[in-house]
């Protein structure tokens, strides 16, 4: 399985996902971009780790870290390797003595545990094929964030608010078409070309 390391790039609120956020991946040596749609603890956790931030009880990947690591065993990297009736579907590939396993996981609890172990994140091509986008060469040339800041402050940069929201829209979009909701289909592709400043 031909794999591409990615990072992260923004992580923002989601109002059209239900109290949701948006996960925003980007391949270190290409410009695609893939978002990935996460629930409110899994994002908070993120961003705490992200920020440095200590709660003073260990979260849930906090423990799971902490497990991992008395057990002697080492997170190796991180893989989002399918994508299956639009859900992302990840592996942890955990080494412990001279036994590597795979860990079947949601994405956004490998990403937690990837982000406290410094383990290398990787999307399958397969996945970045189906799911991920290119930017306008505009936002490509945007400097990627050393590390995620605050909610409020995520918000403020209008240009990752937009790629964000337009990311989310062209995941909608490719759900609609799929499950032949046509009408809610033109519906998201005006507002992505009203979004990009595209006259219909």
């Amino acid at each position: 399985m031909h794999k591409v390391q990615v990072e992260i790039l923004g992580l923002s609120a989601s109002p059209s996902a239900g109290g949701a956020y948006a996960l925003l991946l980007k391949e270190i040596y290409g410009i695609r971009r893939l978002p990935i749609i996460i629930g409110s603890f899994e994002a908070q956790s993120i961003a705490l780790e992200l920020e440095g931030i200590k709660p003073p009880r260990p979260l849930t990947h906090d423990l799971l870290k902490n497990v991992v690591e008395n057990l002697g065993g080492t997170i190796v990297e991180i893989i989002i390797d399918e994508l299956r009736d639009n859900t992302f579907y990840a592996k942890i590939k955990l080494e412990i003595s001279t036994m590597i396993n795979d860990i079947d996981s949601r994405p956004s609890d490998a990403i937690a545990l990837a982000v406290r172990t410094g383990a290398p994140l990787y999307v399958s091509e397969e996945v970045m094929k189906i799911a991920a986008f290119v930017p306008s060469s505009e936002d490509a040339e945007d400097e990627i964030p050393e590390k995620l800041e605050d909610e409020e402050e995520l918000k403020q940069p209008r240009r990752n608010l937009q790629e964000t929201r337009l990311a989310i829209l062209q995941e909608q979009l490719r759900e609609s078409i799929e499950k032949e909701d046509y009408e809610r289909a033109a519906k998201l592709r005006d507002e992505i070309n009203k979004l990009k400043g595209i006259s219909n």
